[in-house]
């Protein structure tokens, strides 16, 4: 259904309006020149609005918009010569004509457009002679035909040449327009195969108008008829359904062949109308066009020969430089027959193998490839010569072993190929690959074995291990994991290059402490596996396993210029039924890393209260991970005091767990999170949300100080120190409020990267205290190293106030050591009041524990402003 303001309703009614016209004026009679002029002009102005509002409607597409442009002004100004051509019959060539052949020209300018179509210069100058040969011969035709009987009728040969000169001018450019649109790929080549319609049509109303003029009569209904239809159909192309490109190289071929072939029928006509009629003299005019036919042919073989010459020549300087290449690259380049006898070979066979060209020359090639690759080679050289008659040239890849000049069998790869149209002969080019088959075993040592000590590496262990279970068939396997306990501080101490070293050491060690049977293999790192085959006695892996101990730990290794002394934490699985050689490796772990924890040099038997061990682990850290996301943690606070007066000075923050209704003990949690580095993100929210809420106490007038732990991993974190410093400027609380508390080990671990970063704190004005002071053995030395504000009193001393004289004695000591260094001294831990009145008379001036103030919540510290705490 059509709507009315749809664009295409203008020309749909204008060609109603046409061809009611057109019926009109073929009912009424009139003179065909008149009636092909109404109808023409009519058809053609039709076609023209049509394209305009066309070119407008698609201004995005351009070749289609430009093609239309044009095609509707061809369409114009040849209305206009049809129009006038009633009018202007009294002369030869009238301006009617010239408007005629000018529209024509226009619309086969806008065909070529539609074409879109870029033609180099030779392409170009071979469709305007193919379009010259078709108009010629089309005349040679038309004259044999016809036009001999109009030229014979005319008194005036110069007039019939003046006459017929347009129209065979548009049979020209109708000729060199066709080859462009018939192989265009373009979207808009519908609109240009119309146009060339157009063209044709519009040609033949020319050519019959011109034979009528000569005959003094009216032309043919038909041909003047046919120029409208075609505009009719013009002017509905554009508003047609879209097609797709088109074009087929089918095409191409036919449109090349049409000239040749309109060429042989004129000739052949020619020829037909000597032989077959009465002789003429001979026409001027038809002479030359014959004649100009056959030189324009001439020179076009002379063209095919010379470009032929040149294509030969370019064959040949490829077939040289393919060869020359084929040596340079060091290929060796022959031909054989079928049956293996060498034909040719290139000078490269010498370089090669050791061998003169003319030494192999009339052999066999399977007197040189290794007998055992020789019945592979001839069965697919007979698979080739059976399939000669493919027109394709076929071609084998062989991979044999060549015998050399020295007696060495050499690796090759070869590519045979099958010469068509020549002699039963096979080209091959042979190349020696013994540098890329050491390359690939090499590759293929490395890939499963370790650089470092040589031997094998965990790919291949892992794949020897299941190679093991799957064909196990009775006895026991087990797998021992063996980590060198403290290697990681020999990489820190001597570097990287004599850790490698003393890992090479180790490997002999442990090479020779296991069977030969047995499957050696460093794991990665520090860490090395042995696969071992029990027999059923699983005493013969425990037994291993402590031979390994020994031999790490018999004697120090040597490494630059000094002796690391070293033990090995070793742990042992034994398979079960059905077990999947990842759980057996992975148990194996599991017990080296219990022997581990247990302190090192000693072997540990995997049990399965390990593995479940480690999943609480996981589990939990999963859970510490949820439990951050969701808020679960909370903070107490548990007051410091200052003993003399019972006034708090300080709170210290306390993180608190708990995990939906049940509460998780902060021994059960910390470390864990500290393995995971869950603790820094922990911790980095503990700081702001107790700087925050200590500095709302102090805005209350209450001078009150906070008090946090640090963990090792806290320090070691990249952004540490901004961090605090962040923490404090957001909260206001001035940086003096803030302690941090250390332990002794974190001080010593890692020493001089921990000092760094507790000095930078100090530097921000953050007061540093040591917790727990009295149980580690580098206190005194870190004490001058880096200068803290307070010391607190291990547990474990106050504990023993009064019950236990040498705790009571130690205590004591701790005090005055403090006071005589000018520190803050806080006893942790009071629990009783004796404990209480000792640490009064030995002068500790601050004190925590349950007897002071159990920890409490934010609002139960609020309870505790501005009042003293009696005890």
């Amino acid at each position: 259904m059509i709507r009315w303001r749809d664009p295409r309703v203008p020309p749909a009614a204008a060609a109603a309006a046409g061809a009611v016209v057109f019926t009109a004026a073929l009912l009424a009679g009139g003179p065909a020149l008149l009636t092909g002029a109404i109808a023409g002009g009519l058809a053609a102005l039709i076609a023209a609005t049509s394209l305009m509002i066309a070119s407008v409607r698609k201004a995005g597409h351009r070749p289609m918009a430009m093609a239309a442009r044009w095609m509707g002004g061809g369409a114009v100004i040849w209305a206009a010569g049809v129009a006038l051509r009633p009018f202007a019959e009294g002369f030869v060539v009238s301006f009617a004509d010239m408007f005629v052949l000018l529209g024509t020209v226009v619309t086969a300018g806008g065909a070529l457009i539609a074409a879109d179509r870029k033609l180099p210069a030779g392409v170009a100058l071979r469709h305007i002679t193919d379009a010259y040969l078709c108009a010629a011969s089309l005349f040679l035709i038309g004259w044999v035909v016809a036009l001999r009987h109009v030229y014979a009728e005319s008194a005036d040969p110069a007039g019939f040449t003046l006459v017929m000169l347009p129209p065979m001018i548009a049979l020209l450019v109708t000729c060199a327009v066709i080859p462009s649109v018939l192989t265009s790929r373009a979207s808009s080549w519908l609109l240009g195969l119309v146009g060339v319609g157009a063209l044709a049509t519009m040609t033949v109303a020319g050519l019959g108008a011109a034979v009528a003029r000569l005959d003094g009569g009216d032309p043919q209904v038909w041909s003047v008829m046919l120029a409208p239809v075609a505009f009719l159909l013009l002017a509905a192309v554009p508003w047609g359904p879209r097609v797709k490109e088109a074009g087929h190289p089918a095409v191409g071929h036919v449109v090349a062949l049409v000239p040749l072939a309109l060429v042989a029928v004129a000739a052949f006509t020619l020829l037909f109308r000597m032989a077959g009629g009465p002789h003429s003299q001979p026409v001027t005019g038809v002479v030359v066009v014959a004649v100009s036919v056959v030189l324009l042919l001439l020179v076009r073989l002379f063209v095919v020969s010379a470009l032929n010459v040149r294509l030969r020549g370019l064959v040949k300087l490829g077939r040289r430089q393919l060869r020359e290449l084929a040596e340079s690259s060091g290929d060796v380049v022959f031909t054989c027959d079928y049956e293996g006898v060498v034909r040719e070979i290139g000078a490269g066979v010498e370089v090669t193998y050791g061998y003169a060209p003319d030494e192999l020359v009339g052999g066999s090639i399977f007197d040189y490839i290794h007998p055992e690759d020789v019945p592979g080679i001839q069965v697919a050289m007979r698979a080739m010569h059976l399939d000669e008659e493919n027109a394709a040239p076929g071609a084998c890849l062989i991979a044999c072993r060549v015998r050399a000049a020295d007696g060495t069998w050499r690796p090759t790869e070869s590519v045979a190929t099958r010469q068509v149209g020549g002699d039963e002969l096979m080209l091959v080019t042979t190349r020696d690959v013994s540098d890329e088959e050491a390359l690939r075993n090499q590759v293929a040592h490395l890939t499963f074995h370790d650089g470092v000590t040589g031997l094998p590496n965990r790919a291949y262990f892992e794949e020897r291990t299941r190679e093991v279970l799957s064909g196990r068939t009775s006895g026991n396997v087990a797998v021992i994991f063996l980590d060198l306990d403290g290697f990681t501080s020999v990489n820190d101490s001597v570097g990287h290059a004599s850790g490698d070293y003393l890992l090479g050491q180790a490997a002999r060690r442990l090479r020779g402490a296991v069977r030969a049977d047995d499957t050696l293999a460093r794991w990665g790192g520090d860490e090395f596996a042995v696969l071992v085959e029990t027999g059923g006695e699983a005493q013969v892996a425990v037994d291993l396993a402590e031979r390994l101990v020994r031999a790490v730990s018999q004697e120090p290794f040597r490494v630059a210029d000094r002796d690391v002394a070293l033990t090995a934490s070793v742990g042992v699985a034994f398979t079960e039924d059905d077990m999947p050689a990842g759980d057996l490796m992975r148990n194996a772990d599991v017990a080296m890393a219990r022997s581990k924890e247990l302190g090192g040099r000693r072997v540990e038997v995997f049990a399965a209260q390990m593995h479940a061990d480690v999943v609480r682990r996981l589990e939990l850290a999963a859970d510490l991970q949820r439990a951050l996301i969701e808020q679960q943690f909370a903070i107490e606070y548990q007051p410091v005091v200052d003993l003399a007066t019972s006034r708090v000075t300080a709170v210290e923050a306390l993180v608190r767990w708990w995990r939906g209704s049940v509460f998780v003990p902060p021994e059960q949690f910390l470390g864990p999170a500290e393995d995971t580095g869950l603790i820094v993100p922990l911790s980095e929210w503990i700081l702001r949300e107790s700087c925050r809420e200590v500095a709302a106490w102090r805005a209350s007038s209450w001078d009150i100080g906070l008090s946090l732990n640090l963990s090792a991993r806290q320090i070691t974190a990249p952004r540490f120190v901004e961090t605090v410093e962040e923490a404090l400027s957001e909260s206001g609380l001035p940086a003096s409020a803030l302690t941090l508390e250390v332990i002794e080990e974190m001080l010593v671990e890692d020493a001089e990267e921990t000092i760094k970063r507790l000095s930078e704190l100090r530097a921000l004005g953050v007061r540093l205290a040591i917790d727990d002071f009295g149980t580690g053995y580098a206190s005194l030395a870190f004490l001058r190293q880096l200068p803290v504000d307070m010391i607190k009193i291990d547990p474990s001393f106050v504990s023993g106030l009064g019950m236990d004289d040498t705790l009571t004695l130690l205590t004591r000591t701790i005090v005055r050591l403090g006071h005589d260094l000018g520190l803050i001294v806080v006893a942790e831990g009071i629990e009783r009041p004796e404990q209480l009145e000792l640490l009064k008379q030995m002068g500790c001036t601050r004190g925590q524990g349950f007897l002071v103030a159990r920890p409490m919540a934010a609002r139960g510290v609020d309870s505790l402003m501005r009042t003293s705490l009696t005890v």
